[in-house]
């Protein structure tokens, strides 16, 4: 998580302001929470565009939710449900679309890696192509995890989430995101066997 992101009870705080009709606080709020979420819901969704157009939703929704918002949780596991469940339905969506291309794109149309394809002057081409090609793997077996591996997996290892504030997001125990993260962790390794075996 950002070093720079605002204590939990400044994100009450803002809600608060907020539902009081001071518009302004979603505006910090924003300024915050923005970039992690953004991230989050890209590596979701696998598409830089709609990781934009759905952080912009969950900010309405946030907006239009303001006067019954309850501090009884974090704001980050309010914030993380409603962008997990908008994304959720934005791939339920792709899948009645087919026609729809589900390549992760940019706004300029371009392919765009979730995870970091990186050269390094370190390494040989045969490393830098095998790293990426590694990347590319993760990526695609994140993006294809069911919905409440996937957001465990992207909340714990992206976000730092604990696992109570995971519970939260998706409605279980503590105990329960535990067996999820090992479920999606051994599905992981066995998908990428080939990598472990060089």
């Amino acid at each position: 998580m950002n070093a720079d992101r605002i204590p939990a009870d400044a994100d009450a705080a803002l809600m608060a302001r907020l539902a009081a009709g001071d518009d302004l606080a979603l505006n910090e709020l924003m300024q915050h929470w923005q970039t992690p979420l953004v991230a989050f819901i890209l590596r979701y969704v696998g598409s830089e565009a709609e990781a934009l157009d759905l952080a912009q939703e969950t900010f309405v929704r946030i907006y239009q939710s303001r006067e019954r918002y309850q501090p009884t949780a974090k704001f980050s596991t309010w914030l993380f449900t409603i962008a997990s469940n908008l994304s959720r339905n934005m791939l339920r969506w792709r899948q009645r679309h087919p026609t729809v291309s589900a390549i992760a794109t940019d706004r300029s149309g371009e392919s765009h890696d979730l995870l970091e394809e990186s050269t390094s002057p370190e390494r040989s081409p045969a490393d830098n192509a095998e790293h990426n090609d590694l990347a590319s793997a993760v990526r695609e077996h994140i993006l294809a995890l069911p919905h409440d591996l996937k957001t465990a997996v992207l909340l714990f290892e992206y976000e730092d989430l604990s696992y109570e504030e995971i519970a939260g997001v998706l409605g279980c125990t503590p105990k329960a995101v535990e067996t999820r993260l090992y479920r999606a962790r051994k599905s992981l390794g066995e998908s990428l066997a080939r990598w472990q075996i060089r």
